[in-house]
């Protein structure tokens, strides 16, 4: 039998990375397709995949007041709402997929990314258009910790991939690898601390 690995997925910073390479929202194919790039490396030729994990948090569907002008948004409308739940739902069905969700909780609301672009080149009043929901999302990288802990106690893997840009998770790499098992990590390309690649074994 051969030895396993898993694939850990940051799931929001999977989707924003892919988001921006893709032009699009992505698909649970997309999603699948990065693990299927990630099981083709080298060092991963004479393992198996036990199973990959989707770490998120279901959408919002709630209405949220936008503070300026005091219009409703109904965030179940929305398109990335229809997006998520499309994506969540699909993902949850392929074969060794398992997700592991969070909660999306509503902050207020804040000014956009694009607006404040905007408003650093060119000053001006802020107008209800330039806010968006300020939506984080709660207890992912919790379960990404104790998914890590887990696989290393119970040695059900070798190898723990990880796909992810979070700095925070440094002291779950340094607990799976004084358990013996080896931390890969992908970081797709994002501009990551240090210390995050200091404490894996292999950068994908």
């Amino acid at each position: 039998m051969k030895p396993k690995y898993a694939v850990l997925l940051d799931g929001g910073f999977v989707i924003t990375k892919l988001k921006k390479k893709l032009k699009k929202f992505p698909t649970a194919d997309d999603i699948v397709a990065v693990c299927n790039r990630i099981g083709d490396h080298d060092q991963l030729s004479e393992y198996d995949l036990l199973r990959a994990y989707f770490y998120h948090a279901p959408p919002l569907s709630e209405e949220t007041k936008n503070p300026i002008d005091g219009s409703i948004l109904k965030l179940g409308s929305s398109q990335l709402f229809k997006d998520s739940q499309s994506l969540l739902s699909t993902l949850e069905l392929k074969p060794n997929f398992a997700l592991r969700l969070g909660e999306a909780v509503s902050m207020g609301w804040r000014v956009g990314d694009q607006a404040m672009r905007s408003l650093t080149k060119k000053p001006r009043p802020i107008v209800p258009k330039d806010l968006v929901p300020d939506i984080k999302q709660k207890g992912v990288d919790l379960r990404i910790g104790l998914d890590i802990a887990r696989l290393s106690l119970c040695h059900l893997v070798d190898i723990i991939v990880v796909v992810s840009g979070d700095s925070d998770l440094v002291p779950a790499f340094k607990f799976a690898r004084r358990e013996g098992l080896k931390i890969f990590l992908d970081y797709l390309e994002h501009g990551v601390r240090r210390e995050l690649k200091v404490h894996a074994d292999i950068i994908i």
